[in-house]
């Protein structure tokens, strides 16, 4: 069974005959992957600027479990939160925890940048995707609430004026926003 058929609570249907699928990972197994990532940078003895990102991410994404089903049972958003907390956030913290702490902090690998300033680049990156798509899950929540205000004010004629969403706000590119 896969992400989407999970999201959808597909999860007594079998498997076809012949086909292998790795289980999906159930809220605890998104917890349990969020935590290691924390315990791998704490005893890691990771710099804390890696230690604020990862914290960070995970407190996102923490957040965003409860509303996973709001961003669509066969969305994008909601693979790539899971993926994210399962996979995304892990590998990178281990590729950099892997090497030798002064190399990988002063020795240019890429681009003339440190292991550690590619680390901090990929964890800004997945910071600024999973803020998204919070932002996505709770405007499902907000748009609710309009489309309730504008069917009570039409059902009950009340003197309410008109509702609707306000335009989207992009989330901040600054990487030192919170």
């Amino acid at each position: 069974m896969g992400l989407f058929a999970w999201l959808r609570g597909d999860n007594n249907k079998p498997a076809e005959p012949g086909t292998v699928t790795s289980p999906t990972p159930t809220r605890e197994d998104i917890e349990q992957a969020l935590a290691k990532a924390e315990r791998m940078v704490l005893e890691g003895h990771a710099p804390t600027p890696v230690l604020a990102r990862v914290l960070r991410i995970t407190t996102a994404v923490k957040a965003i479990l409860p509303r996973l089903a709001n961003l669509g049972l066969d969305s994008q958003d909601a693979y790539t939160v899971v993926a994210t907390a399962t996979d995304y956030l892990p590998e990178s913290v281990a590729g950099y925890l892997a090497l030798p702490r002064d190399w990988a902090d002063t020795r240019p690998v890429a681009n003339g940048k440190s292991s550690l300033l590619l680390l901090i680049d990929q964890l800004d990156l997945l910071s600024l995707t999973i803020s998204r798509m919070a932002d996505a899950a709770n405007r499902m929540d907000a748009s609710a609430l309009v489309a309730q205000g504008a069917f009570l004010s039409t059902k009950f004629g009340g003197p309410m004026r008109a509702t609707r969403l306000d335009d989207q706000q992009g989330p901040s590119s600054n990487p030192l926003d919170l």
